[in-house]
């Protein structure tokens, strides 16, 4: 079992939150064994894990950081990744001899947009100024201190361990083997210990098929390969990208709104000459010559003239409609209403005027 509390002993191994494989330990593991115990107790948590998931590590941090008694960390074999967080919590921090200490950034891995990408960076950003905040508060260091060290993926012995403030003392007792973790997966991890995981074939699970179920999302994983610097450019270029993709969507939105602005403005113009067309008392009786007139495109001045040529359909005796405008006699068949004749021979008569 990776979480089993005795006699006021809590001993946490294997990964934390379970990424990696099933000797593994959770916030719910850890909230579980806690509640046999009285809060206002000491404490002893024995540390072993190669780290995990980042959230879990800061949620088990700060249940035993809440406790009201003594809580005191040992750190046996490893406290790496996530799991160095946790060991943070203990008031005084304890190093085996032989024991190993490793801070670094939290990464990830997203699928989607630019969007979508641009959230990573935004809980990897918060999710390590948190932990730089509590590497801060135990060792004496700067949040920018911590920061630089969580960068460039730092490994510690007990010696330097204690000597840089994340512990507090080197206990005499031997120390047990390291926890069984793929330490390849990290940047720069001890070459001995990247041997010993080869030899004892300490892997990551394969990728889960297409129908087996997944790990969520969101959960941000501590042991990924790529290192902190690859991610700070990493993190810099997305945003590079999502401010190129938020100012070209800017400016077309601004481009769209204008030309629409143009068009209903001349429809509006085109509408109010029309009617003011159409009102012209010289309309009255014509309105067919004067709505093909305003549909032309002609000007209300150049309709006024245009219809004052044109007989009223509704005259006693008039001529047929291209009578004496040049276009035909009164002997000639009369047009069809709403034929362009009427508007060729009105703009002609207007013409001949001038």
């Amino acid at each position: 079992m990776a979480c089993v509390l005795s006699d006021g002993r809590l001993t946490l191994s294997g990964d934390v939150g379970g990424y990696w494989g099933d000797d593994a330990f959770s916030y719910g593991d850890v909230f579980a064994a806690l509640s046999a115990h009285d809060d206002d107790a000491p404490l002893l948590v024995v540390l072993n894990s190669g780290g995990g998931i980042a959230t879990e590590g800061a949620a088990i941090h700060a249940m035993l950081a809440r406790r009201k008694g003594k809580t005191e960390v040992l750190v046996d074999g490893i406290a790496a990744s996530a799991a160095s967080l946790i060991a943070m919590a203990g008031q005084t921090v304890t190093m085996s001899p032989g024991s190993t200490m490793m801070i670094h950034d939290p990464a990830g891995v997203t699928f989607g947009d630019a969007a979508a990408h641009a959230k990573s960076i935004e809980a990897l950003d918060a999710l390590s100024a948190g932990y730089a905040a509590l590497y801060a508060e135990k060792s004496g260091k700067t949040a920018a201190e911590c920061r630089e060290i969580m960068r460039k993926e730092t490994w510690l012995t007990a010696d330097e361990a204690v000597a840089q403030g994340f512990a507090d003392k080197i206990d005499g007792a031997a120390a047990p083997a390291v926890a069984a973790f793929p330490y390849q997966i990290y940047a720069r991890a001890p070459q001995p210990l990247v041997a010993m995981a080869k030899a004892q074939h300490w892997n990551p699970k394969p990728v889960a098929s297409a129908s087996a179920p997944t790990a969520p999302q969101s959960e941000t994983n501590m042991g990924d390969k790529t290192t902190a610097d690859a991610i700070a450019a990493e993190n810099v270029e997305l945003k590079r990208q999502l401010a190129a993709l938020q100012a070209a969507q800017a400016k077309a939105d601004d481009d769209g709104m204008r030309a629409e602005l143009e068009a209903l403005k001349a429809e509006k113009a085109d509408r109010e000459r029309t009617d003011a067309i159409m009102a012209l008392d010289e309309a009255k009786g014509r309105e067919d010559l004067a709505r093909a007139l305003a549909s032309g495109g002609m000007t209300v001045a150049a309709a006024k003239t245009a219809l004052v040529a044109a007989p009223t359909a509704s005259a006693p005796d008039a001529p047929v409609y291209g009578a004496g405008l040049g276009i035909g006699s009164a002997s000639a068949s009369a047009p069809k209403k709403g034929d362009p004749a009427i508007l060729a021979a009105a703009v002609a008569a207007t013409n001949k005027r001038r």
